[in-house]
């Protein structure tokens, strides 16, 4: 499992529709699992679940992406999961941090 979060100035569905659309693009096999996306008193959540064959790992990985916003403030909280190969403990997580690694490149760029 890995884990970012970072807090950032923006429009909500701005971000939310970058970070889609970017991990969309950077691999062939990711896409969309689900989502979820609702507003309670001018506050915003949206949720997205994302999945990928990794190659580096030979299997597939995860992401569950929460963005929650109110005004300009937009917090991301990403955690990735699946990957390992093995039974009772986790090795081979490289295909789980490679799929973060491109969601932190989408936000800082």
């Amino acid at each position: 499992m890995a884990k970012y979060e970072t807090t950032i100035t923006g429009n909500f569905y701005e971000i939310l529709h970058k970070i889609e659309e970017g991990i969309l693009n950077t691999s062939a096999s990711a896409t969309v699992e689900d989502r979820s996306n609702f507003e309670i008193d001018s506050v915003k959540c949206g949720v997205l679940v994302f999945e990928r064959y990794s190659y580096m790992g030979g299997n597939r990985v995860s992401m569950n992406v929460t963005v929650f916003g109110k005004d300009d403030k937009v917090h991301v909280s990403a955690i990735t999961s699946g990957g390992s190969q093995a039974m009772f403990f986790k090795i081979n997580t490289l295909g789980e941090e490679a799929f973060l690694e491109k969601l932190i490149e989408i936000l800082e760029n």
